[in-house]
């Protein structure tokens, strides 16, 4: 598709994320409200992509794991949670939030697909 064909949206317009930890390691899933939005995950939100957005809080490597019989991706972020719960001095031991902070990635998507209002 064209640039004209796109439109550009955040991924907590297309997706969901739930987020869980271990040590100064955080782990977060992503999940499409449609499995049809499989792909844009798959080709959009890559490893490199996840790292440069967590860089500000310390992380050093993002694996991704491909799940499409969900479908969802998930990524686990090394050294992102500032020594992890129990040295951290930050409000969000456990990370809980950094799945908000990955749903402000943005994408590009055709703009004919429905978006679906979480309002």
């Amino acid at each position: 598709m064209t640039q004209e064909h796109m439109k550009k949206v955040r991924l907590h317009d297309i997706a969901h994320a739930r987020a869980g930890d271990k040590g100064n390691r955080s782990n977060i899933s992503l999940i499409p409200y449609s499995a049809a939005t499989y792909e844009i995950l798959l080709e959009q939100v890559t490893e490199k992509r996840v790292l440069e957005l967590f860089s500000n809080k310390g992380a050093s490597k993002v694996v991704r794991y491909e799940l499409p019989n969900l479908p969802a991706l998930n990524f686990v972020i090394d050294d992102v949670l500032e020594g992890g719960v129990n040295s951290a001095l930050n409000l969000d031991q456990h990370g809980k939030t950094l799945s908000f902070l990955l749903l402000t990635l943005s994408v590009e998507v055709p703009v004919t697909m429905t978006i679906k209002n979480t309002v």
